[in-house]
């Protein structure tokens, strides 16, 4: 098969491999369309993946063999986890959190969907109905991400929210916000491209952050009611306590593999919860696709490009300075469909 396998420090390339074996009581997908993640990016720049992995964990595809319980031709997402499916956090839904030795896909450990098939597990699957197309299935696993963080925030349509970086998980983050009813939602964003798809997902005001005290001063006097701190830049926590309403909520969904620094009594005084978040469990996938079944949800504006798999090497130098994207999906299902 083809895939996009790491060279080295920001290196890839497109490359014949093997087609992946399935180990017992795993699953093979055809690929039909992956997404480009902040977490990829962080790992081809840092030279962290090891030679020959394959990332891609944001992904959609067609069973290519029947199995108990899964007939072939059925289109599945899946949480991009290899996991026991045994232990207590996998039997709960947390397979993303499993204790006994999971290997994550597309992330070094296990070859992800920059491919055209991956592996599996069937116990993380969620099944894509009809109405729901592979495209928008490969923006399941982004969408769980900001429904987890705003789930844990726990959420009221009268709460101000302020959603520090419009990447995809922050636009993701916005959408949900917007879906729940919140009425007061200010997004800020260095990028203008990024700006204006926040704004078609639904925040009320998007700000340049040199805007961002004005903004929330308007919006909220008193300081907001919970923040989502969705960049991982150092710094952006403690700027978050600073917005942060008495008794408010910070929620960190953005990794930083960075020391960083806040002043606890920015905290202490307003008596805020800071709240660190990972991940999503396996209801975040089931009601984000139930809710695009519904058309409840509208994720497209998020969708900037749509490229090759052949044009991903220089998608992700075009990414570490981005103007206009959001989030990139490689079809694939249209190349399968052409040759």
């Amino acid at each position: 098969m083809q895939a996009v396998v790491s060279k080295g420090p920001k290196s890839l390339a497109l490359e014949a491999v093997p087609d992946p074996t399935p180990k017992p009581g795993e699953l093979v997908l055809r690929v039909d369309g992956c997404g480009i993640c902040g977490s990829d990016l962080h790992l081809y720049q840092s030279g962290l993946l090891p030679p020959g992995a394959i990332m891609g964990h944001e992904f959609a595809g067609e069973l290519m063999e029947s199995a108990e319980g899964f007939q072939a031709g059925d289109r599945f997402c899946a949480i991009p986890t290899l996991s026991c499916g045994t232990c207590a956090r996998c039997l709960t839904g947390l397979a993303a959190f499993c204790t006994n030795g999971s290997r994550a896909i597309g992330l070094g450990q296990a070859p992800g969907a920059l491919a055209e098939y991956v592996s599996v597990a069937p116990h993380n699957t969620v099944k894509l109905p009809a109405g729901v197309g592979s495209d928008w299935g490969a923006l399941v696993e982004p969408l769980a991400v900001g429904l987890h963080a705003v789930n844990v925030a726990q959420v009221r349509p009268s709460d101000s929210a302020l959603v520090m970086g419009a990447g995809p998980v922050g636009l993701a983050i916005t959408l949900w916000l917007r879906h729940l009813g919140v009425r007061t939602i200010v997004v800020c964003e260095k990028t203008e491209g990024r700006r204006a798809v926040a704004e078609r997902l639904g925040a009320t005001e998007v700000v340049e952050p040199a805007g961002l005290l004005p903004a929330t001063q308007r919006n909220a006097p008193d300081g907001i009611d919970v923040v989502f701190e969705a960049t991982g830049v150092p710094g952006l926590i403690a700027q978050s306590l600073n917005s942060v309403t008495f008794r408010g909520r910070v929620v960190v969904v953005g990794v930083c593999n960075h020391p960083d620094t806040i002043f606890p009594l920015a905290g202490i005084f307003k008596e805020a919860t800071v709240h660190f978040v990972l991940a999503y469990e396996l209801a975040d996938f089931q009601y984000t696709v139930a809710m695009m079944e519904q058309g409840r949800i509208d994720p497209a504006p998020m969708v900037t490009d749509r490229i090759s798999l052949a044009e991903v090497p220089a998608m992700f130098d075009t990414l570490a300075a981005p103007t206009t994207q959001a989030k990139v999906l490689i079809d694939l299902a249209s190349a399968e469909s052409a040759d």
